[in-house]
């Protein structure tokens, strides 16, 4: 058997919706609810294509003449006006284009009736081309950690001034570093770069080859496979940190024609590079500091395997059923970036290559024992039990199991219970997935407008913090922020090699009726079930807000270690800002759920057609989590939180299918309930947990089909057919997906929409 797939999807851009077209933000303060979802409009970038500079104590930057004016980030009105900061939605996805190609095949080869071989084939191929806006540069990214720019260079002890600084700049600027020479600071869009274009290329293989059959009352399995998974992930747009300091420091040359300051940078090529205004940068010298980017991966696992099945028989209620097997799994991993990247030369951290492997070997026996048969109120009564046993090479033994009773009470209701453990041993990419730039928004500062007076511990820790005083004295002794602050942020999400596994504990109760006695539900099934489920030592991502309230409000050196504030202004980012808000995978101290499904499914003839429906609902009781083993409970029901859980009280999807000869037609409803924006984030302002949120949104999709022939299907589709607008979760509110406003994981940022297909089976 053979399969070919292919799909192409194109992109949908933030500036095609009136919504998200411009920057923006929420305008949410201390205290102040009502304005969570009031947008802040522009809030435009303050890296900006003419670029921002900046003196001792005055700042400047350019027209579309290339005159210089005062900077105004967003205007002198809600239109903008005047604004000299940058739209970054007009290069923003909402949706990102994506094409994919699948072949898979399998075979089998029967030596007799009872003996076969068997072998399996994939690989799938997909690739993402993307743009973004162009490169934001800081003069801080460009010479480490301070920023300052020299605007000459010291030539046998002499003052040797840089032809390319403008007079208004170089009167307005000293020497503020010691090394004799006046410096300044910039911001600056590198919209001479063009978009930062990325292409991610992942191919994956798998094959797997084996052996199954049977030996009388016996069945077994047998089998290898070996798959691999590669992405080479290139981009442009990025700039090389050591040959731009070499082209910013330049002096006259000979004939008064600017050239770089260092001899040893002119023998290789160096071009002097002017950042003041619209297009300064100069071809020549754009090639000599243009960068590109790559990243190489590579996953690849190693598997062999054996079970075998069959039923051992004696017991008065029937044979007991037995599954038992052994594998062994081998798994290694692979994260290359390209030399400058390795060297911290790009404009951001260094970033080394790396590496992991583990290799695990289990057994695992599975059970079905009859144990009661055609008795008064037990119709059948089954014992079901599993027990794995794994041996990692990254955190040693682990133990797995489940005990559960099937209870077949009449032919009309059945209950069933399950009590287990499951043990998930850290995946390769959690354990090494190498350090990836992020830029995180929604961030509150907590030392945000802390008094330098102010005595609490979280006051005591906000001053001890690098920066926060040098701003509190420039600020009238209270510290603050502006808007370049906040969306200056960064940080790098990493994994852990040092994680262990983490221990689950799930309860499940369900009963089924199949009512075939009562005439008018005879068609009906309606089920039931009960969930309770703890994690032990859970694998998560720390969440950067609960971090910040760990470092500041409990002086907590765990977290405090995944910040980073600026010692020293740079430019127009404030001393004692955050510039790094890191993230890494830990061992939480726990997290929970619990709740009930149900769901009613009917299925019989209406009309001349074939009718079904399938009505299912999830009411969820609580879902928590532990930041950490002393933490406690932090309960997420019924909110949207930074980390992009969505979890309503109540969830609901109806599924309709009417066939009438060739004709078809499929109704999906699906609904979210009404949640709060994430409890931790609304009290970092403040604000009391469950006071702001959104409404509940319900979707409606269908298809209808229409058989041309035997094996030729007609489709055609609408997806959100009434258009239901996705609710407003701003930039700077949790859950928010840049270039979106609102959390597209849950809800339908695109709108209505079309397709038109053809199926054919051969």
């Amino acid at each position: 058997m053979g399969h070919f797939g292919y799909s192409k999807q194109g992109a949908v851009y933030s500036r095609d919706r009136a919504a998200t077209a411009l920057d923006q933000t929420s305008a949410i303060t201390q205290g102040h609810p009502e304005l969570a979802f009031v947008a802040r409009r522009p809030n435009y970038s303050g890296y900006a294509p003419q670029g921002h500079f900046f003196g001792d104590t005055e700042d400047f930057t350019y027209d579309a003449n290339n005159q210089i004016i005062p900077w105004n980030q967003n205007g002198s009105d809600a239109s903008g006006t005047g604004a000299t900061g940058y739209n970054r939605s007009a290069y923003r996805l909402i949706a990102v284009p994506v094409e994919r190609y699948l072949f898979a095949t399998n075979g089998n080869w029967a030596f007799n009736d009872q003996h076969s071989a068997f072998f399996e084939g994939t690989y799938a191929s997909s690739k993402v081309a993307t743009n973004i806006e162009p490169f934001p540069l800081g003069s801080d990214q460009v010479y480490k950690p301070s920023g300052q720019v020299p605007a000459g260079s010291m030539i046998s002890g002499k003052l040797v001034r840089n032809p390319l600084i403008p007079q208004y700049l170089y009167e307005r600027i000293s020497d503020t570093d010691g090394d004799g020479v006046p410096d300044y600071f910039f911001t600056r869009r590198l919209s001479e770069f063009g978009p930062r274009h990325s292409v991610v290329e992942r191919d994956t293989f798998r094959l797997a080859t084996g052996m199954k059959g049977s030996f009388g009352q016996w069945n077994y399995d047998a089998y290898l496979a070996y798959g691999k998974t590669k992405e080479a992930q290139n981009s442009t747009g990025q700039v090389n940190v050591a040959s731009l300091r070499n082209a910013l420091e330049a002096i006259p040359g000979p004939d008064g024609t600017p050239v770089c300051a260092n001899s040893s940078a002119v023998a290789e090529g160096c071009v002097p590079i002017s950042l003041f205004g619209y297009n300064s940068i100069t071809p020549a010298a754009l090639k000599y500091v243009t960068a590109p980017g790559s990243l190489q991966t590579a996953i690849t696992q190693k598997l062999a395997g054996a079970s075998v099945t069959g039923e051992v028989r004696g017991l008065p209620a029937g044979a007991i059923g037995i599954a038992a097997g052994l594998e062994w799994r081998d798994e290694d991993s692979s994260a290359v970036p390209d030399p400058l990247t390795q060297t911290g030369q790009n404009a951001g951290n260094a970033l080394p290559p790396t590496y992991g492997n583990f290799s695990v070997r289990e057994a695992f026996i599975e059970t079905r024992v009859p144990l009661l048969k055609e008795k008064p109120w037990a119709r059948e009564l089954s014992f079901l039990g599993t027990f794995r046993h794994g041996d990692y090479s990254t955190v040693g033994s682990t133990n797995s199991w489940n005990a559960g009773l099937e209870w077949q009470i009449t032919p009309d209701f059945k209950l069933r219970g399950t009590r287990a453990q499951s043990t998930r041993a850290p995946n390769i990419n959690e354990l090494y997935t190498a350090p990836s730039q992020d830029f995180p928004n929604g961030l509150v500062d907590p030392c945000e407008g802390i008094n330098i007076n102010n005595t609490s511990a979280l006051g005591l820790n906000c001053r001890n913090a690098p920066g926060v005083a040098a701003n509190m004295a420039a600020h009238g002794g209270v510290f603050t922020l502006n808007q370049a602050d906040q969306q200056g942020i960064s940080g790098y999400n990493s994994g852990n090699p040092d994680l262990k596994a983490e221990k689950g504990r799930s309860t499940t109760v369900g009963l089924v009726v199949t009512p075939r006695g009562i005439p008018m539900l005879r068609k009906f099934t309606f089920t039931a079930d009960y969930f309770l489920i703890k994690i032990a030592d859970a694998i998560v991502a720390t969440d950067r807000q609960y971090a910040l309230d760990q470092c500041y409000n409990h002086n907590n050196p765990v977290f405090c270690s995944f910040i980073v504030r600026r010692p020293a202004s740079v430019g127009n980012l404030s001393a004692g800002s955050i510039q790094y808000s890191n993230l890494s995978v830990t061992n939480s101290g726990g997290l929970g759920t619990e709740g009930v499904d149900v769901s009613a499914s009917w299925a019989d003839k209406l009309g001349p057609g074939d009718l079904s429906a399938r009505l299912s609902w999830t009411w969820l009781r609580q879902l928590w989590q532990k930041a950490t083993p002393e933490a406690p409970e932090n309960s997420d029901v019924g909110e949207v939180t930074a980390s992009n859980t969505n979890a309503p009280r109540n969830r609901a999807g109806l599924n309709l299918a009417y066939k009438w000869k060739q004709l078809g037609v499929n109704w999906v409803t699906t609904y979210n309930g009404p949640v709060s924006l994430d409890d931790q984030f609304l009290k970092s302002l403040n604000i009391a947990p469950g006071t702001v949120g959104v409404g509940s949104r319900t979707y409606h999709d269908v298809q209808l089909t229409y058989d041309l022939r035997k094996a030729v299907q007609l489709y055609l589709g609408m997806d959100n057919i009434f258009n239901t607008k996705a609710p407003p979760i701003i930039t700077g509110l949790p859950g928010n997906q840049p270039g979106t406003e609102t959390d597209s994981s849950t809800y339908d940022a695109i709108g209505r929409r079309y397709y038109l297909g053809l199926r054919v089976t051969l």
